[in-house]
């Protein structure tokens, strides 16, 4: 299982088409706040879940109590006079239903949890189709950028292949390219400039 700190620890290669290293940090910084979060509150669950598997047992432990208390009472009524019937009759109900209520309470615990793992469940598709949206939107970004980038250096080359009437200097300038560059993109239009330059 991937922890936050690999996800701070990761560490990608570097290439001309990279991603904006910047970017990709500080989305890396904002998914493993969210991981972290996500991963206390299963803790958290878990911790709950085991406290109220504890409250259960304890229940259970109660129930057979009572159930031994029934067995006493009813051994007791054999002996005992009419008014001591009576007696025993109002205790076994009186235990009867505090382990009904106990057991009542107990059910609700464990629907309660049940209603908040799903609300987890859902924050966690929840954050997964952010995440894959994201990704691709970036991925959609990046693909016409690469269209953008690759058409200025084709419509660059047929500049070059034709008689210079200008400096080579005033070519390879070429004022599309300015045009064309977005700000987060200044270090690869750089990179294929001074490339295109040394050609």
């Amino acid at each position: 299982m991937i922890t936050p700190e690999d996800i701070q620890k990761k560490e990608f290669g570097k290439s001309v088409r990279g991603y904006n290293q910047e970017e990709v940090d500080v989305f890396l910084d904002q998914l493993t706040a969210d991981y972290e979060s996500i991963i206390k509150d299963n803790e958290n669950l878990s911790r709950q879940a085991e406290e109220l598997r504890t409250q259960l047992e304890g229940y259970r432990e109660t129930e057979g109590a009572v159930l031994k208390t029934l067995e006493a009472a009813k051994e007791l009524m054999k002996d005992i006079s009419a008014s001591a019937e009576k007696r025993a009759n109002i205790l076994v109900k009186n235990a009867e239903l505090d382990a009904d209520l106990k057991q009542r309470q107990a059910r609700d615990n464990v629907e309660r949890l049940k209603e908040e793992e799903a609300r987890l469940r859902l924050r966690v598709n929840s954050i997964k189709s952010k995440f894959r949206s994201f990704m691709e939107s970036e991925l959609e970004r990046f693909d016409s950028l690469s269209e953008v980038i690759f058409g200025v250096a084709d419509s660059s080359d047929e500049v070059l292949r034709k008689p210079r009437k200008a400096p080579a200097a005033e070519v390879i300038k070429r004022p599309v390219v300015s045009e064309v560059r977005d700000d987060d993109d200044d270090d690869l239009f750089k990179t294929i400039i001074s490339v295109r330059g040394k050609e």
